[in-house]
């Protein structure tokens, strides 16, 4: 069973204003970020709803019970975000992490909201072949939003300098890791328009690329717990 109470509160006016919601879901009191970006959005994502490159109107990030069971996450995420106002296409991720403990950053105009929950991680590389995932959502989960248009090439080229400051964020915060199995991430960017430039490169050296690797780094520091074990596995 599941009840979604009102929006709690506004979370900022920035570049990537959320709203933070509040549910009670199976006896558990769950929260989630919520980004109503509107129209004229392209989104490249990795997440479960809405994943791929396409327009997108909003983007979700939720909370669910640690030892998630429901098979149907993509539904899940869907409903969720029809019950909290959310219409057209949009982007859905999770995380048994608490999301009401998020970070967020601003450069240039580029906005970043990063949740982390770190309990399990590691090296992406493992030395171990076959090497156990743990079941269950991701629990890094960044969201960037670029007010430039990207090309297609760019926008995935976003996606690998997001992750490169996500894992320069964990290692400025003292973890000894890459992630977890399981992260996921979204940038948006603005839909190109007739006579517009659109932007060809977003590495971290390129003018949207460094501003949105600075937003993600500092995002991620903002929200990852502090290092209370010792090195990852």
């Amino acid at each position: 069973m599941t009840a979604t109470v009102p929006p709690s509160r506004d979370c900022g006016t920035g570049p990537l204003p959320v709203r933070r919601l509040t549910r009670d879901e199976d006896g558990e009191r769950l929260h989630a970020l919520l980004w109503r970006a509107g129209g004229g959005w392209r989104m490249v994502s990795s997440a479960v709803l809405g994943g791929g490159i396409g327009e997108r109107a909003w983007a979700l990030n939720a909370q669910v019970s640690h030892g998630y069971r429901r098979t149907d996450p993509d539904r899940h995420l869907a409903l969720l975000a029809a019950d909290a106002g959310a219409r057209g296409p949009g982007v859905g991720l999770m995380t048994a992490a608490d999301v009401s403990r998020y970070g967020r950053a601003a450069d240039g105009g580029v906005g970043a909201v990063a949740t982390a929950g770190l309990g399990v991680r590691g090296w992406a590389a493992s030395p171990a072949r076959g090497t156990a995932v743990p079941a269950g959502p991701g629990t890094v989960n960044i969201v960037v939003a670029v007010p430039v248009a990207l090309t297609d090439a760019a926008l995935v080229n976003a996606v690998a300098t997001a992750t490169e400051a996500k894992v320069q964020a964990l290692l400025d915060a003292g973890y000894d890791c890459s992630g977890t199995p399981t992260d996921a991430v979204c940038v948006a960017a603005r839909t190109p328009r007739p006579g517009e430039d659109v932007h060809a490169f977003a590495g971290p050296r390129s003018e949207w690329g460094a501003r949105l690797a600075r937003a993600v780094h500092a995002a991620v520091r903002g929200a990852a717990p502090p290092v209370t074990a010792g090195r990852c596995p």
